[in-house]
């Protein structure tokens, strides 16, 4: 129907590679349709490297396959973020690099690398708050750093999107929102995530609340979600390494359902704003983890990741969200039929 908004679908696509090679992920990737991916780990002919460990010259050659196979860059997975907000010592393996340090290395160099592979959307993290603490109580140094992060994404004319996720001072829509709120700058929006909170013990009805205190400052999502055997209550912390019962979008306790429904409405403004940044339109992004999942990672297999394709466009069906997958005719245009 011509009335129905529409997004765009993409994934993480080193969860589609069984050695995160980059062929292997651009040919899963093609296979099912999809244009867009997000970059994460990805083997570019020297081992399996996290995207911000990349050489120029591999990224040269990661470039030169995505022609090849009619892929473009989503957003740029980085881990921007995911460090200590404190140099303490937590019981955590998380590191510590002083901010000052961590914006005019890291920071900078996840902005050229965007470039580099023509995004202008970043994902990164709202930093580890020392473990056993109240996050509530870090948001203003965090607010200072992702303030100073956001200012160097709009300087190179990005987009910095802060992710929902357990262990981080943005465990929860309520922090983010309020981080958001005091940061207040055009280049810092949010990434909503059902199965991260699903995860953190929160029920359906809790998912939709934390969903709603994020749809002010919402920039895109990451599609996943979880549903374990037996119910899990309020996690303080989430050991990451041993996450396993994820699950594709019409199967777990996230209600995906319900909260597609609602952001059915908030998509053409959305878009619109984002076609202002730069941006082609709203991402859904898979990031499914059904063969598990991880602190930096996750892993869902071709198979894995074609399911979590299938299930999410059955939800978006029943909702009536538009989305678009290659036809034949995307096909003989690309080879100049």
């Amino acid at each position: 129907m011509a009335d129905r908004p529409r997004v765009i679908l993409s994934g993480f696509a080193d969860e589609a590679a069984n050695h995160k090679t980059a062929v292997e992920q651009f040919a899963a990737f093609a296979a099912m349709g999809l244009q867009y991916y997000t970059i994460r780990f990805i083997d570019a002919g020297n081992g399996v490297k996290n995207v911000m460990a990349l050489t120029k010259s591999e990224i040269g050659h990661v470039r030169h396959l995505e022609n090849e196979y009619g892929l473009n860059v989503a957003s740029l997975g980085s881990p921007i973020g995911k460090v200590k907000l404190l140099d303490v010592e937590d019981g955590t393996r998380n590191r510590f690099v002083p901010f000052s340090k961590y914006l005019s290395s890291e920071v900078q160099k996840a902005c050229e690398w965007a470039h580099a592979f023509e995004t202008k959307l970043i994902r990164g993290f709202s930093f580890y708050h020392p473990k056993g603490t109240d996050p509530w109580q870090h948001v203003p140094q965090a607010v200072e750093q992702l303030g100073q992060i956001a200012e160097a994404c709009h300087r190179s004319d990005l987009t910095f999107g802060l992710e929902v996720e357990a262990n981080l001072v943005g465990q929860n829509g309520q922090l983010l929102a309020e981080i958001h709120r005091k940061v207040d700058h055009p280049a810092l929006m949010l990434v909503f995530d059902a199965g991260n909170l699903v995860c953190q013990g929160c029920s359906t009805d809790e998912v939709f609340a934390e969903y709603v205190a994020m749809k002010r400052g919402l920039g895109w999502m990451h599609i996943k979600d979880y549903k374990h055997p037996q119910a899990l209550g309020k996690q303080a912390h989430v050991d990451e390494d041993t996450l396993k019962h994820f699950v594709p979008a019409d199967r777990g306790d996230s209600g995906y359902e319900r909260i597609l429904r609602d952001f059915r409405d908030q998509i053409p403004q959305l878009e619109r704003k984002l076609k202002r940044r730069g941006v082609p339109g709203v991402f859904l992004d898979l990031e499914p983890h059904v063969k598990g999942g991880g602190q930096f990672g996750g892993f869902s297999g071709p198979d894995g990741m074609a399911v979590a394709l299938r299930a999410l466009c059955k939800v978006l069906d029943y909702v009536e969200i538009d989305y678009h997958l290659r036809d034949f005719d995307d096909i003989r245009a690309a080879r100049g039929f």
